[in-house]
């Protein structure tokens, strides 16, 4: 009986593990905080104002690009009073000038438009890239997680249930066995 209280006291207790810390944070730690910190650099820098500064340059492009074909437009139909002015029988050439400005400055304003439809777009998608690899980076985090746990779970149970008594036969059963490999 005296050597069960004592085998219960050599193996009765169970060792703690502890994390590794530096300065009192653990890894998991470091890493939010380093991630809090990207993220006030970023707000420091002022980059969604540089993304939004790019964008309005961008916008204030394409307003230049529609009020040159406004521009185009008022340049045609001032060639045109002109051409009616100066000489009545050519209507025929002032109608072509009037409709190759038309073709020109429609030319030019489904252009400007195609490029905002493409920069929305692009936009678009770069937001979409960017949420989905922030949904793999979760996800990859929660699995390291899940078998972190998973990993010092079954240390915790293997030390609870397997104690010095339960190893002898498995060493006893080991060294049987190295005797018969010679």
């Amino acid at each position: 009986m005296a050597e069960g209280n004592s085998l219960t006291a050599v193996t009765g207790t169970t060792e703690l593990h502890h994390e590794p810390s530096a300065l009192g944070l653990t890894a998991p730690a470091w890493v939010a905080l380093a991630m809090l910190v990207v993220i006030a650099i970023m707000l420091f820098a002022k980059v969604p104002t540089l993304i939004g500064r790019m964008l309005d340059g961008k916008i204030a492009t394409i307003r230049q690009q529609l009020d040159e074909a406004a521009a185009l437009r008022a340049e045609a139909e001032a060639l045109l009073a002109e051409a009616k002015q100066r000489n009545a029988a050519s209507a025929g050439d002032a109608a072509a000038i009037v409709a190759h400005a038309e073709q020109e400055a429609a030319a030019l304003l489904a252009k400007a438009e195609a490029d905002a439809a493409e920069l929305v777009a692009r936009r678009g998608q770069m937001a979409e890239d960017k949420i989905a690899a922030a949904e793999r980076s979760a996800l990859a985090e929660v699995r390291a997680r899940a078998a972190d746990a998973a990993t010092r779970a079954a240390a915790a149970i293997i030390a609870d249930t397997h104690g010095a008594g339960a190893d002898k036969p498995l060493v006893d059963k080991a060294i049987a066995g190295l005797g018969r490999l010679n």
